[in-house]
């Protein structure tokens, strides 16, 4: 039967979290033009009509969120799951490190990390500043930070949108018992947390650089039900596994951070290590490609953050990558400001 309560307070749930982090945006913008205004940043005005199709995005969005969980996909649960401890704990130092990351973007300081950090053995494109964020992903105060900066940023929407790799998640493991799946670049654990909820029988394994995240990852998935998924620190671009292993890949927000032939390298290594017949998820931002009305938006995005790699990622052909490395049957979905593909390891035939 329907849930029209549950829905009313999904939608004012979501709703006071868009609010927020529209205030705290604002806030902090101006702020920052009072006390440090930022230097040579050009970026375009966005007008009242592409607000407007932006607003439609994330309705739709939410809708499906919710139509999603209503047919019984993933638990309801998950369109509340949200870290209040974390939020009441490091939400004061996100906003004590605003003059940070202000001083970063006017002084150009995109690789600034602490003494104590060790940055041997990383490949040099992930010895970044990204978003100006203090230590890049190499610090714990960074892992405590980041999914309440990415809610921030997406203006609550982040969780919806990594959500929406569930439901062809599931299709494509529709049949197979106790499936093993693995998240790469698993960061902080949220959307490994995500698959545990909807798949709670699933072996699940998460790598990621960071040594810092994977604390992050350790503690939050400890401090909840369910097997604890196996996490490793490693590339992406080599991952630690045999061939043909499991039955599902995904990786979300990845791709966008990463140079064009390490694009690739994590797509080989994603079918390689895939049995035949794999489901591979991945999730990013929009491209040029299927959201031209939002190249204004695109375009600001690294003016205003540190994203060396984002303007090719908008024009990368991952379809056609995808394609290259073996992969078959190539879709894409498009919800809110995140795209997504979805792709099958060719079964033995």
């Amino acid at each position: 039967m329907p849930d029209p309560l549950t829905k009313f307070t999904y939608q004012a749930f979501q709703q006071g979290k868009q609010y927020f982090g529209i205030t705290h945006k604002t806030l902090s913008n101006n702020l920052m033009k009072a006390f440090q205004p930022p230097k040579n940043v050009e970026t375009q005005g966005v007008d009242l009509k592409t607000l407007q199709q932006l607003q439609q995005r994330m309705a739709a969005l939410l809708e499906q969120d919710w139509q999603d969980a209503e047919a019984g996909i993933y638990p309801k649960q998950l369109l509340f799951d949200n870290p209040w401890e974390d939020f009441l704990r490091f939400y004061p130092l996100v906003c004590l490190d605003l003059p940070k990351i202000w001083q970063r973007a006017n002084d150009r300081n995109y690789h600034s990390f602490a003494k104590d950090i060790d940055t041997s053995g990383y490949p040099q494109y992930y010895l970044q500043n990204f978003h100006y964020q203090t230590d890049g992903y190499l610090s714990d105060l960074s892992a405590h930070l980041y999914d309440l900066q990415v809610e921030i940023l997406f203006n609550g929407n982040a969780d919806p949108m990594r959500r929406r790799i569930l439901p062809p998640l599931k299709a494509g493991l529709a049949g197979v018992e106790k499936a093993k799946v693995l998240d790469i670049a698993c960061g902080t654990g949220r959307t490994l947390s995500m698959i545990r909820a909807m798949l709670p029988k699933a072996s699940l394994y998460g790598v990621d650089l960071s040594p810092a995240y994977l604390r992050k990852a350790n503690e939050t998935l400890s401090a909840q039900p369910g097997v604890l998924p196996q996490l490793i620190q490693a590339n992406g671009e080599a991952l630690p596994f045999v061939d043909d292993y499991f039955d599902a890949v995904v990786s979300v927000f990845l791709f966008h951070e990463l140079p064009a032939t390490a694009r690739q390298n994590v797509i080989d290594q994603a079918f390689r290590v895939l049995k035949p017949g794999g489901i591979l998820v991945l999730c990013d931002s929009i491209q040029r490609v299927d959201s031209p009305e939002f190249e204004v938006m695109m375009d600001n995005f690294p003016a205003m953050f540190h994203e060396p790699y984002y303007r090719h990622y908008t024009t990368d052909d991952l379809n056609s990558r995808l394609t290259t490395a073996g992969f078959e049957g190539v879709t894409n979905q498009v919800h809110f400001m995140s795209k997504y593909w979805v792709a099958q390891k060719p079964a033995v035939a």
